[in-house]
């Protein structure tokens, strides 16, 4: 099977026009040795990552219905920032589809991340094109799969209060948990911190540490184990 019949098995979807599909996948550099080539791909990924931008924007807005602008706004960036989009492209195979010059192929351009997220970027503006907002919604929403549970992978690791949070936010809500600080022991210089992690009014866990925020996150790591376990996550 060709890799552009490939490519739309794979996003599930199929374009009527396929000139869309063939400038999306063109980069500029291939159009320095195929004049007939008129236009690469650079328009269609100017529309592609606006159209992106509303659908995570719109998305997001209703799966975290308590998060402020701050907390959205990093979510949103986190699921569109290159990295990311380049993964999303190898996933589907865009990388084996790309029209590229002779340069740009010997140097790498193939697998160069900046290359991939405009390819699906601009992959994204061409379904948009072929179809409405309804449809690309539904191939960008079916490539990215379960939004919550990837952004909960993306944490970072020293993070673990914002993991605790994410964990718990879908079903009690933003403000679920709460800290306390249970004893300080030790001198001025020396000083040991208890804390506490609730989830409403239940105990999940209990740490130390040299600060409160350390005994915050050493509590919260401990809470996480528990959540995790009990959700079998």
């Amino acid at each position: 099977m060709p890799p552009l019949e490939q490519l739309e098995q794979r996003i599930a979807y199929a374009f009527r026009d396929s000139t869309l599909l063939d400038r999306a996948i063109t980069h500029p550099s291939y159009l320095q040795d195929h004049p007939e080539a008129t236009e690469s791909n650079q328009r269609l990924e100017f529309l592609g990552d606006a159209v992106l931008h509303l659908i995570l924007t719109e998305t997001l807005f209703g799966l975290f219905p308590a998060d402020r602008e701050g907390s959205l706004s990093k979510r949103r960036s986190a699921l569109s920032k290159g990295p990311y989009l380049s993964k999303l492209a190898r996933e589907i195979g865009l990388d084996a589809c790309l029209k590229l010059g002779p340069s740009e192929e010997i140097s790498g351009g193939r697998e160069r991340p900046s290359v991939l997220e405009d390819a699906f970027e601009a992959l994204i503006g061409a379904i948009y094109l072929d179809s409405d907002l309804s449809h690309t919604r539904k191939v960008v929403l079916a490539l990215y799969g379960d939004l919550p549970a990837h952004l909960n992978e993306m944490q970072p690791a020293e993070n673990p209060k914002g993991q605790l949070q994410e964990l718990v936010q879908p079903t009690h809500g933003n403000h679920a948990i709460r800290y306390l600080v249970t004893h300080v022991s030790g001198q001025d210089h020396a000083r040991e911190y208890q804390a506490e992690v609730f989830l409403l009014d239940d105990s999940l866990g209990i740490g130390r540490g040299p600060s409160k925020k350390t005994a915050e996150e050493a509590a919260a790591r401990v809470a996480l184990e528990m959540v995790k376990k009990e959700s079998g996550k």
